[in-house]
């Protein structure tokens, strides 16, 4: 299990165009939205797959129990093939609830697929100018890579609404109360917790990643992820073991792993081959990425996971330390202002 510990601190060609301007000044720009507070209005969007309304009713109401006001447009419940609506409508939507002045965060309903698609229709600029927390994982990952790199925007890699808050054990709120609450995570995990060091060391860089499957699927787009410098996350679900060799070769080959400074797994639920399987996905993972030469860590729960999912903020400055008396992985410079 993970202990916390906190330190106080108060469309188109032109579309790729302003995107690759943008990506070699975000190391220096990074927009850091306003930290969340209880009492204040979240809104929810669905700029991926359609929802089950139960699981979204439910969801709106473990967030109205911490103490939020929820908001949503009607036409979060439009259907489009296995869409939410038609792409127009989902990036119309998104970038509607990041103008809002009453809206202070922007939580997604869920992943599922198709975010990939409002990435040449967002207007990034509008949303540069309106900074807010970005919640969500699996395909989101698409539009919070893009956003932190083109737009330099910090985003949080956790719960969604439809599900996580839906669950009764969904969220992790010692790490939503510390991105959220104006304070540097620091997440603690003991040799005897579920965290593996696969490869010791220390490494410092700007948390990055998200879910394998996007993270693949950008290489060779004008939306291609940056991975310099970074402490680089990789979570997946329900993939088998030579799926996720497949997706990280392609990484590797691509030049991703070049210059990564650590890397952190997720929980990885789900990833195995159905029988008997005589290794592990650790022994998978270890065979491409085990001579890179950096920190490498295995099973921290954010993203698609069993349980109490860990808001990890993107885009900012972190140290990761593995070594035998566990993993400790600091967040060092606030995420939010």
């Amino acid at each position: 299990m993970a202990k916390f510990s906190f330190v106080d601190r108060r469309k188109s060609s032109a579309a790729a165009s302003t995107f690759f301007s943008m990506v070699a000044s975000r190391k220096a720009a990074t927009l850091k939205p306003r930290s969340l507070r209880p009492g204040e209005t979240v809104g929810i969007v669905a700029p991926a797959s359609n929802f089950v309304r139960q699981d979204f009713d439910t969801g709106c109401d473990a967030l109205r129990g911490l103490g939020y006001n929820v908001v949503f447009e009607d036409s979060v419940f439009d259907r489009d093939l296995y869409f939410a609506g038609s792409a127009e409508r989902r990036a119309r939507e998104l970038e509607a609830m990041f103008v809002r002045k009453d809206v202070k965060a922007v939580l997604c309903a869920r992943g599922g697929y198709g975010a990939n698609y409002l990435l040449p229709l967002l207007d990034i600029n509008k949303i540069a100018a309106n900074p807010k927390a970005f919640v969500g994982y699996s395909d989101i990952t698409s539009l919070m890579t893009y956003l932190n790199q083109a737009a330099g925007l910090v985003t949080f890699h956790g719960p969604m609404v439809a599900k996580d808050f839906a669950k009764e054990d969904g969220i992790d709120p010692g790490s939503w109360a510390a991105v959220f609450g104006a304070c540097d995570p620091n997440f603690n995990f003991a040799a005897n917790s579920a965290m593996q060091v696969l490869v010791p060391g220390s490494a410092e860089g700007l948390l990055y990643g998200g879910c394998l499957s996007m993270l693949a699927a950008s290489l060779g787009t004008p939306y291609e992820i940056c991975t310099e410098n970074a402490v680089l996350f990789i979570e997946d679900v329900a993939a088998k073991p030579y799926q996720i060799d497949r997706m990280l070769m392609q990484l590797k080959l691509a030049g991703k792993f070049a210059e990564v400074r650590g890397i952190i797994f997720g929980e990885m639920f789900d990833c195995v081959q159905p029988g008997n399987q005589p290794y592990t996905l650790e022994d998978v993972i270890m065979r491409i990425v085990g001579d890179l030469g950096v920190p490498i860590a295995y099973g921290l729960r954010s993203g698609h996971v069993s349980r109490s999912n860990v808001t990890l903020p993107m885009g900012v400055g972190a140290r990761l330390q593995a070594g035998t008396s566990g993993v400790n992985l600091a967040i060092t410079e606030s995420p939010t202002i």
